[in-house]
């Protein structure tokens, strides 16, 4: 008998003040249409709200999260320059759901993926079935070579329980300094040397084709790639060009995309999204 196919998303840890956005509305209506879940569940603390949430909210299991996360200490945001850039830039958010992502796939299973992810291929059912599964990241470049890539929790696959997220959560809490990865992708990588037979590592290509820099966003948002055969998914990186103030990775930002944007630009990431329009 093959894992349950459910499949979770945190959204709205803030108060929602804006329209729930098209690219949120592809990446449910994507992972509904290419994986077949048997379920999606969306964990949120503030409903989202408008046309485009109306429409997907129907075909979602909606989960209150908890007010206070345990084991966030957003105090340490003060201990860094970092940190503190982070709480002024209103972030905070995102680690909370650093936490939260790891404690449903311990009590829940299946697999959590980011709201900024559009699902291009189905997930291979074995991956359901692993104890923990996730994703590596690029690798950095350190006094000339190439180190061990980070492993990115925008995509990660457990069993109820996994003895991999455990040992990471309850590290997560020890480590969180208020820096942007410390805690999460980087404790990660830590825990894959230390524990190697705890979990297994998916290429690259599955999930982050388009890496996190310039170079990466352009080829999502402003060129077109036909080139799509090892990708599942992919990872938009929203928190690098969502808002308008935002320039120094793209000069696309949310409030350009919309649904005509979607059905007429010529680039990867809305060639591969309009077909969900129809």
């Amino acid at each position: 008998m093959s894992a349950r196919r459910d499949f979770h998303f945190v959204f709205g840890l803030r108060e929602q003040r804006e329209p729930f956005h098209i690219l949120h509305y592809l990446c449910l209506a994507s992972c509904r249409a290419v994986n077949r879940p048997d379920a999606i569940h969306f964990h949120y603390r503030h409903e989202p709200f408008g046309p485009w949430w109306e429409k997907i909210k129907p075909h979602l299991r909606l989960v209150r999260t908890p007010d206070v996360v345990e084991g966030f200490a957003p105090a340490r945001y003060a201990d860094s320059a970092e940190g503190r850039f982070i709480e002024q830039l209103g972030l905070s958010y995102a680690h909370e759901a650093d936490f939260l992502r790891l404690d449903i796939l311990i009590a829940h299973g299946g697999v959590y993926c980011d709201m900024d992810t559009l699902f291009v291929r189905p997930y291979a059912d074995a991956w359901f079935a692993e104890d923990f599964a996730i994703g590596e990241e690029s690798a950095p470049f350190a006094h000339g070579q190439v180190i061990r890539p980070t492993l990115c929790n925008a995509v990660m696959f457990a069993r109820p329980g996994s003895r991999f997220a455990r040992v990471w959560r309850e590290r997560m809490e020890q480590v969180f300094d208020g820096s942007w990865s410390g805690h999460s992708c980087h404790e990660a990588a830590r825990l894959w040397r230390v524990m190697p037979d705890a979990l297994r590592v998916l290429p690259r290509e599955y999930f982050y084709r388009y890496g996190s820099t310039i170079a990466g966003l352009e080829s999502l948002l402003e060129q077109s790639d036909a080139e799509h055969a090892d990708i599942y998914s992919l990872h938009l990186w929203a928190h690098l060009w969502w808002e308008q103030s935002r320039r120094d990775f793209s000069a696309v930002h949310a409030g350009q995309i919309d649904e005509n944007w979607i059905r007429t630009r010529d680039c990867t990431l809305a060639k591969l999204a309009r077909k969900l329009l129809d």
